[in-house]
């Protein structure tokens, strides 16, 4: 994706927020330009670190739920005899949503910076695996043959042909599964906590019917998640270049 499209999708939708203020000429909804001008208040004031917080709990989410679920998926993928062991727990686990465990997870572990990446961390975690495991396992069987007659043995195959070949689905399953970390971060920080964007915006601005500001701790929030996409994409030029060539 251009960056130039990008501009010109974020500068469209500034224009379309502007109009709608305009239009509703209500305090419930600023104009952008006052939500920026906030922003920019907002940052030395607190905000920023609000924003480094949350960041912090969403990329050690991301990274531990990929850093586990990646190799699992994979020795899943490259044994049947495994994936026939786990795929009934899986089938059960995967479709439950790991959020009504939050309670559970805050009286085990408090309303520590734990708890909140442990909860975001269980709801990607199976998210990732079962796209590793699903694209492992639908590698081509003569490119798995083509490598074995050359006395590749388990552990060569899977450093050298799964583990590359599923490169870019982890990438996908990660992109996947930003907006859904960003949005249970927005939960989780929401209550038992006094720093990151969901305290922010819900305990700080919301609560004291500060909307300019409110909207400021929205729009870094999106930033975030925004950022952590463009990261992503920049991982996949970098690590599968292959995926570009035209």
């Amino acid at each position: 994706m251009r960056k130039r499209d990008v501009l010109l999708a974020a500068g469209a939708l500034l224009a379309a927020w502007e109009i709608a203020a305009l239009l509703l000429r209500r305090e419930i909804l600023p104009p952008p330009t006052e939500v920026l001008a906030a922003l920019g208040t907002e940052l030395p004031r607190g905000l920023a670190r609000h924003f480094a917080v949350s960041a912090w709990r969403v990329v050690a989410s991301i990274g531990l739920a990929v850093a586990l679920a990646t190799p699992a998926g994979l020795v899943l993928g490259q044994s049947a005899r495994a994936d026939r062991l786990f795929s009934p727990a899986i089938y059960l686990l995967y479709p439950i949503p790991k959020i009504v465990f939050l309670p559970i997870v805050l009286l085990f572990l408090g309303i520590g910076d734990t708890s909140k990446v442990f909860i975001i961390f269980l709801i990607l975690f199976f998210q990732v695996l079962v796209v590793v495991r699903d694209e492992a396992s639908a590698l081509r069987p003569e490119l798995l043959l083509s490598v074995t007659s050359l006395g590749a043995g388990r552990r060569a195959l899977f450093l050298f042909v799964y583990f590359p070949a599923t490169i870019p689905a982890v990438l996908t399953a990660v992109r996947l599964s930003i907006g859904t970390a960003i949005a249970v971060l927005f939960f989780t920080e929401s209550f038992a906590t006094t720093a990151g964007l969901g305290y922010y915006v819900i305990v700080d601005t919301f609560s004291r019917l500060a909307y300019p500001e409110m909207y400021a701790g929205v729009l870094a929030m999106s930033l975030l998640g925004l950022g952590l996409y463009f990261i992503v994409d920049a991982l996949e030029r970098a690590l599968c270049p292959y995926l570009f060539v035209r």
